[in-house]
């Protein structure tokens, strides 16, 4: 299964308590953090969902 590294590029500070879930959820929670995530549909929905604070690198 091939994997995303994803990383936090932007702090969420005064975003939705969803987007600070989301970004629980794939690990990032500090900023530059990077983080290898399954390439499934599930979380690229969630990475859709924070595309404004994350950068994928593929």
């Amino acid at each position: 299964m091939s994997t995303l590294k994803v990383r936090l590029v932007k702090s969420p500070i005064g975003y939705p308590k969803d987007q600070k879930a989301a970004l629980k959820v794939l690990g990032l929670t500090k900023m530059h953090r990077v983080r290898e995530v399954p390439d499934t549909p599930a979380v690229r929905g969630q990475i859709r969902k924070v595309a404004h604070l994350v950068e994928v690198l593929e």
